[in-house]
């Protein structure tokens, strides 16, 4: 028997009973009988006993690869990846919001890629594509080959390595034989679930090209800046090269070898028949001719909203079975397009104009200098900061050095002086969220100043205060001296509360007092109602996640909360006192139209008696007929049947407005995300300048529009019915488009 496995076999024996002499030595007599018998076998082997020792290791790595199966992707889990179908979400008049894709990609089917790129990838990734069934035999044997002569190579088909794109931690990462076990059998049962056709395109629009760019789709655009369609047969080469290695083949930073690479994806099609000869010739000659333009994943038209929707969209999937980006989910939420577009126009008006105030505020020869001793506190948060004190500079000399470099001083004062706002509106009667902007822009500013920003809401906050005394039986005409006051606080501190006019030492009625925000009045109110006593009432109107300090200054909003938290409690003023939590979704369907779940409105929890809502409404639309917030009816125009509240925190850090409309609610905060950064100029960082602005623009651009009814009233008592609002002359300077 010549045969080559007889050698192999014998070579084992004799390794063999080299060892099982050594322990013959150790084991008593009839082991040693045994032991006799096996080396007798193994010197005169039989060919039953070759066969079975031959059949050994491929029946154990049977069984290996057999318990691996159950650790691998499961059919209906293939089925489902097919293709990607994120969740859509909606707006409440239909308009499409966004979409929730796991990664910045578009997918696209085969006729939509050129059919250059489906015959480079073939011809050099897998030519023997349309013949096996997931795993090419011959391949893998000549892998193995090169293996055993220290020339690695690689075996894996276009289905594996899908297989392995699509599934990348159940199949393993690690260069292991288990890997690529569970990489074959993944790949068999992809064959069994898709067409060619259908592996082919998953394949394209799964594979990553840097940049954020994943499929082909995105890889053109940021590449070529052309559709897939539209690829010519050197650019479908170009990109297909990338597959082997994206950052080593990247035409950006390494284009010799992206270049060569390419050429290289040339000669296989020419290999394989893709590619005449003679057009090689002259294609291996032509230059990359790449025009690069990273593509930004579209934010969509309410991008913090939907930012806290898929959290809370993720929860839900979870919890329920549901794969938000593969299971096709089709969300209807409750903001309305239009409302969110005129809330987007009117914050970038606005803030553009502040930016300008605050640019002549914080320039060079101000603000932005190293004698301020504020911007020299800037400079010490700064990486090149503490490199100079590490490099052993004392402080002012590191101070010194970096104030020196014109484009560190003028990109850290633009870093730090970007004013910042944040916009929400509800309906009261139900809690639907209308309009949401967390920022000025969200690419530039992801961070939510609706949800995430919490700041001092000033006088805003005095409406829990008078709602409270309105609670108790105040009345609008009942008085508070106004006078000097000094409120002991814990310990020997004393609060002194002020205004900007000096006290009058009269008598003045609630009314008057909330209408112009005196502070002194409010403060003594404050006492009157006790602390806890308004912070509960806070809480139970809508300020539910924010902590609120029951102390004395609480009165005049020193406890930061959200924009969210306080247009929902004016909403439970709107809405006769109910307090309704807020809503974002109204109901979730599958990509059939089947409604797998409905969010009704929460039923109503009064929170505040329903007649001292009445009479807080009442003495609120005095503040913008007459009082801090009349820039409404003079300004903006605005006659609609509306109450509100002007804020402003100390040393204007904080600008505040919130208005009342018994079909919307809507308030904004504006400032910089620094607090110890303002503006620098009273007039501009109060509230009544500053937020209210973006406040009085929304509402002008939704009563012109009609999307809320102009002739709609807000709660009164029957003997205190609501006055229209003050016909003024109107200032025409606001430019915007509808």
């Amino acid at each position: 028997m010549n045969h080559p496995y007889v050698s192999l076999f014998r070579e084992f024996c004799t390794r063999w009973v080299s060892r099982a002499r050594s322990l013959a030595a150790t084991i008593g007599a009839k082991q040693c009988d045994l032991a006799r018998a096996a080396l007798q076998a193994a010197r005169h082997p039989t060919r039953r006993g070759i066969a079975l020792a031959l059949a050994a290791p491929p029946l154990a790595c049977l069984a290996y690869t057999l318990a691996l199966v159950p650790f691998t992707p499961h059919l209906g889990d293939i089925r489902k990846a097919r293709v990607d179908r994120p969740a859509l979400i909606l707006s409440a008049d239909g308009k499409v919001l966004t979409e929730f894709k796991p990664v910045n990609r578009e997918w696209v089917s085969l006729n939509q890629i050129s059919p250059h790129v489906v015959d480079a990838l073939v011809a050099t990734e897998d030519h023997r594509f349309y013949q096996h069934h997931g795993i090419d035999l011959q391949r893998v044997a000549g892998a193995a080959l090169h293996t055993f002569t220290s020339s690695r190579q690689g075996g894996s088909t276009i289905t594996q390595q899908l297989a392995r794109n699509l599934y990348p931690e159940e199949i393993g990462r690690a260069p292991t034989l288990t890997r690529k076990i569970k990489e074959a059998i993944t790949a068999l049962k992809i064959e069994s679930v898709y067409s060619k056709d259908e592996i082919l395109v998953t394949y394209l629009n799964t594979v990553p090209f840097l940049y954020n760019a994943y499929g082909v789709e995105m890889a053109s655009r940021t590449y070529f800046g052309k559709s897939a369609a539209e690829l010519n047969i050197l650019e479908s080469a170009t990109l297909v090269g990338m597959l082997k290695a994206n950052s080593a083949y990247n035409p950006v930073i390494n284009p010799d070898r992206a270049l060569e690479r390419r050429n290289t994806v040339l000669a296989q099609m020419v290999k394989f028949g893709k590619l005449d000869a003679r057009d090689y010739a002259w294609l291996q000659r032509q230059p990359l001719n790449v025009n690069f333009e990273p593509q930004a994943e579209p934010v969509g038209a309410a991008p913090h909203f939907t930012a806290q929707l898929r959290r809370w969209l993720t929860a839900w999937a979870d919890r329920n079975g549901y794969n938000i980006y593969s299971d096709g989910l089709v969300v209807h939420t409750t903001i309305d397009s239009r409302l969110q577009a005129m809330a987007a126009q009117a914050v970038g008006w606005q803030t553009s104009q502040l930016q300008w105030i605050a640019n002549d505020a914080w320039n060079e020869r101000t603000g932005c200098w190293p004698g301020n001793a504020l911007f020299q506190s800037f400079i010490r948060q700064t990486a090149g900061y503490k490199a100079a004190r590490d490099a052993g500079l004392a402080d002012d000399a590191a101070i010194r050095k970096l104030a020196k470099d014109a484009s560190f001083v003028e990109a850290l004062c633009h870093s730090k002086t970007q004013i910042q706002a944040g916009f929400v509106a509800m309906d009261p009667r139900n809690g639907d969220i209308k309009a949401w902007v967390g920022s000025r822009d969200f690419q530039g500013e992801p961070f939510d100043h609706v949800q995430q920003a919490r700041r001092q809401p000033g006088s805003t906050f005095k409406a829990f205060v008078y709602g409270a005394a309105f609670a108790d039986g105040a009345q609008p005409g009942d008085t508070i001296v106004d006078r000097n006051v000094a409120i002991a606080l814990k310990g020997n501190a004393v609060w002194k509360p002020t205004d900007a006019e000096p006290a009058t030492g009269r008598p003045m009625t609630l009314r008057n007092a909330l209408a112009f925000s005196r502070n002194r009045v409010t403060a003594q109110l404050m006492q009157r109602e006790r602390p806890e006593k308004v912070a509960a009432l806070a809480r139970a109107m809508g300020v539910r996640e924010s902590p609120l300090d029951p102390v004395p200054s609480l009165a005049l909003g020193t406890s930061p909360v959200t924009l969210r938290e306080m247009v929902s409690a004016y909403c439970t003023i709107a809405n006769r006192g109910a307090y309704v939590e807020p809503r974002m979704v109204t109901r979730i369907e599958d990509r059939d139209g089947k409604v797998l779940a409905e969010f009704p409105a929460t039923a109503p929890q009064q929170a505040l008696p329903t007649v001292a809502a009445v009479k807080l409404v009442d003495v609120m639309r005095d503040v913008v007929d007459r009082g801090t917030g009349e820039d409404i009816r003079t300004r903006f125009g605005i006659h609609a049947d509306v109450a509100g509240k002007t804020g402003t925190t100390q040393d204007n850090t904080d600008s505040w407005f919130i208005l009342m409309h018994p079909q919307l609610v809507a308030g904004a905060w504006v400032g910089f995300d620094d607090a110890r950064v303002t503006l620098r100029n009273d007039y501009w960082g109060e509230g009544a300048h500053s937020a209210l602005p973006v406040v009085g623009a929304f509402y002008d651009m939704a009563l012109r529009a009609r999307v809320i009814d102009g002739r709609a009233q807000l709660p009164s008592s029957g003997h205190n019915a609501p006055r229209p609002g003050h016909a003024r002359k109107r200032h025409h300077f606001l430019f915007w488009s509808f």
